[in-house]
This record gives structure tokens, sequence and C-alpha cells, in this order.
């Protein structure tokens, strides 16, 4: 989402009558206290991926799935950190403290190129998650036995190159001019980052998910359903809800299909209030579902993470897989 260039771009207007007004009509502090409160949910998010990623990374042994959930816990911290450090620079221009500071410019488009490559490898590892999740339901004889040994390494390098690939072009072929312009290559970055997102990896997740669901259901009612499994629904449901109709609203902003006066300040910190909330709220889905009571919170959390990511992989598969009479599949 490369929104704060054009923003920048498109509503100088707004920023500079938001200056010169500022101290006769307080009421555009609103905008001031949204950069702030979603500056919070950033900091609240980087601290939940930091602790899930020291206790998955050092604290408990990895097998082939947390790789992807490290993954995941790095790309939404770095989206975190950079929107953070976007709203920082939001709250300094609202306020009117450092403003149009030399190389401004050029701090966004890194900026800009950092959290599109995060957010973009985001989505791609809860979508590899997710299809991982059902191949090895569908095929556990394969999935324990012939699955490739570095699969999950490979898989997240190649889901890196790819979000780093559609940030660069997004940013550097799409620049705000070429996109207020419509030009023909920046339309074609658009339909790409819109075809990976909606049309690909949308209809993937929720078939998997859908999947996930069924075999829950359908399993024998002795056999609780993996914690795993419903971790992944969870995570892949507020990706959706949260994330999915702000690529929609982007491609119409584009599009300029939208009605007139339509407020895109408005839409760019509702789009990273949502963004922001879906990376942060995943360390704390993974600890209210693994989490056992009566345990210190030191424990509770290494227990829940290990609970979730370790024992479910490795040994209550089994039992669902068998319950479900899945193991004849293969």
């Amino acid at each position: 989402m490369k929104i704060l260039s054009v923003i920048r771009m498109e509503e100088q207007d707004f920023f500079n009558e938001t200056q010169e007004r500022k101290l006769q009509d307080p009421s555009d502090i609103h905008f001031t206290i949204t950069a702030c409160c979603i500056l919070a949910v950033c900091l609240f998010g980087m601290l939940g991926n930091g602790v899930a990623f020291w206790f998955l990374s050092f604290k408990i042994p990895r097998n082939k799935f947390t790789v992807y959930i490290i993954n995941l816990i790095i790309a939404d911290f770095t989206y975190l950190f950079f929107n953070a450090t976007l709203m920082a620079l939001q709250i300094d221009q609202l306020m009117d403290l450092h403003p149009n500071f030399p190389g401004m410019s050029i701090v966004i488009l890194l900026l800009e190129i950092f959290y599109d490559g995060a957010y973009q490898a985001g989505m791609l590892f809860l979508l590899a998650i997710s299809i991982e999740r059902c191949v090895s339901v569908f095929y556990p004889i394969w999935y324990r036995c012939h699955r490739p040994k570095h699969q999950s390494l490979v898989i997240c390098l190649t889901m890196w190159f790819i979000a780093c690939l559609e940030s660069c072009l997004d940013n550097l072929i799409c620049s705000p001019e070429a996109f207020s312009a419509g030009s023909l290559k920046c339309t074609g970055v658009q339909v790409m980052t819109f075809v990976v997102s909606i049309v690909i990896s949308l209809p993937l997740m929720l078939i998997s998910s859908i999947i996930l669901l069924i075999k829950i259901k359908t399993a024998s009612i002795k056999c609780r359903p993996p914690k795993l499994y419903v971790t992944i629904i969870v995570s892949v449901f507020v990706f959706l809800v949260a994330c999915v109709p702000v690529k929609f609203m982007w491609l119409l902003l584009y599009l300029k299909c939208l009605p007139n006066g339509f407020q895109s300040v408005h839409f760019f910190f509702a789009s990273i209030l949502c963004t922001v909330f879906s990376s942060s709220i995943n360390p704390y889905i993974y600890f209210m579902i693994g989490r056992q009571k009566k345990l210190k919170f030191r424990q509770s959390i290494h227990s829940a993470l290990h609970h979730v990511f370790h024992v479910e992989e490795d040994e209550a598969e089994k039992a669902f897989e068998n319950s479900s009479g899945l193991s004849n599949i293969s």
C-alpha cells in the first residue's frame, strides 16, 4: 500500500491548511490523536512479536512449522516498526515540529519500500502456513515421510524475494506522480499487486481455512481439534477482516471510482489502523489459544507457545489424522 507518498502529494494543501489554523481550530487534533493511537498499537504489537520471537527462536525447539511462524513474526515486527516511524513523522508534521526536513521524500520512499515488503511477506507467510496445513491433512504419509527437509526455509526465502520484488516495483515504478496520473506502468503494477493479494491469495486462504474447519468438525468427538489448526484459522480470519477491505478500497481509490469528496486522509489513517491491528494481534492469539491456567506469566508464555507450535505439531496431529480417517488418503 503506497499510501503515504500519494497522501503527501495530493493532500499537501490539507496539511498546510491544518498548520495555518491549528491554533484557531483545535478540531484537527483528532488526526494527531489517531496517529498517536496507531503508534501505541504498533508498540504493543512490537512487544508481543518480540516476546514470541524470543521464545520461538531461543527457548522452544524448532520444527518445520515454527520456521514459518518465526518469519511471519519478523514480517509483522518489521511492518509495525516502520509504521511506527511513519506515524512519528505524521505526528511531527501535524504538530509542525520539524516540517519538510531535508531528505524527507527519500526517507518516506525507503519507509514505504520496507513496510510494503513486510506487509506482502506477512500475507504470503499466512498463505503458505494455511496451505501447508491442508497438505498435511490430506496427505499425512507423504508429509511425514517424503516432505523435503528444507522445504520451509526454501519457501520462506522465496516469499521474502517475491514480497521485496513486489514492493520495489510498486514504489519505484509507480511513483506518486505516476499514481495520480494513472500511467500505464503504474496501472500494471497496481493490477499485479491486486491479483497477487486478492485474486490468488484470498481464495487460497479461504479454501484452506474452510478445509481445516471441515476437518475439525468431522473429526471424532473424542479427539479435540489441534490448537495449531485453530490458531491458523483465527489468524487468517483476522487478516481477511482487517486487511482485505483495505485492498479493495485502495484499488478503487486508484481507479478513481470513489465518490467525490472522499477523504483520502481519513482512509490513510483507517487503513493503517486496520493493518497494524492485524500484525499486532497474532502473538496474542498464539498466547490466548495455547495458554494454560495456574502458571506464572513467563512459564505461561513458554507453555502456550510450546503447546501450540511444538506439541500440537508433533503429537496431537497424529491423533487428529487417525480419528478423521485421513491416514488412508495418500
